[in-house]
């Protein structure tokens, strides 16, 4: 017979007894006092007990419940990390599958938790917010591409289109100080296509989008979205949408809100799916500097002369089309995409001219051809003038690095690969608790 205790059989190097001394976890305690009844009922679980419960299964990339209580069971780490000792039960799956299911309230101490990690990051100067990288990935919803059907849906108007009124008036005034004129200030939103269109929604997970990209597998995904400091690493920011969605979408309401309340980025960096025009005007306005891959525009022109054809002469503020005839600002349109300036020619300019063929389409029924310009494209222009510079290719790279590097080690070892629960909170409960682990390990690997 051997004398012992489960402290004398736990490692003094082990990772657990590094995490256990890093985390403190008593706002867990905070976070679930409304959930418990003092008078009824029988002992609960102790909520800290849960959190590492299912923190360790992130920890060591185990997918479920079931498989996380099997493996405390058998692991004299885990038993000492739940503070479960050896003959001691460990709490059932099912009791924490169910907790999750009824009590969605439990849902934020998840937020909590990475909003704890990332504060203890900061304090141990390990985000600086110098260079912010941005990305998101693909992770499998727990429903199959048969379950998926063709559902009519209307199309809603995109979740950045609040940030367009703003802009909208300021245009409209500066069009009024050019023109003389503009037209009412809008008081109805517009909507982004009224037509009803067809939509692929799962029947098994409603909330999960049908992903179809060149190079990425199709059928019900979400998009983990994340923004990543390039100084350790540390993920400061995590939200997550459908597949469907475009990246572009939350992106300047992630970036605002690391920005105000978790880190002042200096420096934001992005892919080339990130390069539309509002995003350069909202971070210019919050003093941000945005280093992005530019996009490649496509020529969608169905004539001969495209838009580079047209010379914008800045003095006038007029565009001289290739028969040096000037189209002159008319309107400030506002589209899916965003505000654009219209230029416009004369039509009896363009009804005298030999190379009316060439400009203009035969259904064109304006008879004059028309140039669109962003609204921000001197901000657009801003940004990319310094992407041959040092720092901005610097910052591209370190994006690169950091975030792809980040989501491959997430898939790999950290249960990013697939959401085993259904619906969006649940998914961002997921991706939430694998943004924490990842950030736990380099915050004690570089601290340590």
């Amino acid at each position: 017979m051997h004398m012992v205790t489960i402290e004398d059989l736990m490692p003094q190097e082990h990772f657990l007894r590094k995490l256990e001394a890093a985390l403190d976890l008593s706002f867990v305690y905070e976070e679930t006092a409304p959930l418990y009844s003092k008078k009824y009922g029988r002992p609960p679980i102790d909520p800290v007990v849960i959190v590492k419960y299912l923190l360790v299964g992130f920890l060591y990339g185990i997918p479920s419940e079931r498989q996380i209580e099997q493996r405390i069971q058998t692991d004299i780490a885990l038993r000492w990390y739940l503070g479960l000792d050896l003959f001691d039960r460990v709490p059932d799956h099912s009791t924490v599958s169910q907790l999750r299911r009824r009590k969605p309230s439990f849902r934020k101490v998840f937020r909590r938790l990475f909003e704890e990690v990332v504060g203890q990051c900061i304090e141990k100067g390990l985000v600086s917010g110098r260079v912010v990288g941005t990305d998101s990935t693909h992770v499998r919803a727990n429903a199959s591409r048969t379950s998926e059907e063709l559902v009519e849906v209307v199309e809603e108007a995109g979740v950045y289109w609040e940030k367009l009124d703003a802009y909208e008036e300021e245009g409209l005034e500066r069009l009024a100080a050019q023109i003389g004129k503009r037209r009412k200030k809008r008081v109805k939103q517009i909507k982004r296509d009224n037509r009803r269109t067809h939509k692929r929604i799962s029947r098994t997970d409603p909330e999960a989008g049908h992903l179809k990209r060149p190079g990425k597998p199709e059928g019900p995904h979400y998009l983990s979205h994340q923004a990543v400091d390039s100084d350790y690493g540390i993920i400061v920011g995590q939200t997550v949408t459908p597949g469907d969605v475009n990246d572009s979408a939350p992106y300047l309401d992630l970036m605002e809100y690391v920005h105000t309340n978790v880190v002042p980025i200096q420096i934001a960096t992005a892919d080339a799916a990130y390069d539309f025009p509002l995003a350069h005007r909202v971070l210019g306005d919050l003093g941000i500097d945005f280093f992005v891959r530019p996009q490649k525009t496509a020529v969608r022109a169905n004539t001969q002369f495209t838009r580079d054809d047209f010379r914008y002469d800045e003095g006038s503020n007029v565009y001289l089309c290739p028969g040096e005839k000037e189209l002159r600002l008319r309107r400030l349109a506002r589209s899916a995409s965003g505000l654009f300036w219209e230029y416009q020619a004369d039509k009896r300019d363009c009804a005298a001219c030999p190379l009316h063929d060439k400009c203009l389409s035969e259904n064109d029924r304006r008879g004059a051809r028309k140039v669109s310009v962003s609204y921000f494209t001197a901000d657009r222009r801003r940004n990319l003038e310094r992407r041959c510079s040092p720092e901005y290719r610097e910052a591209l790279k370190l994006r690169q690095i950091w975030c792809e590097g980040t989501f491959a080690a997430q898939k790999r070892e950290h249960n990013l690969t697939r959401v085993l629960r259904r619906g969006i909170e649940a998914a961002e409960d997921h991706c939430l608790l694998s943004a924490a682990v990842m950030n736990l390990k380099r915050m004690i690997k570089y601290t340590d």
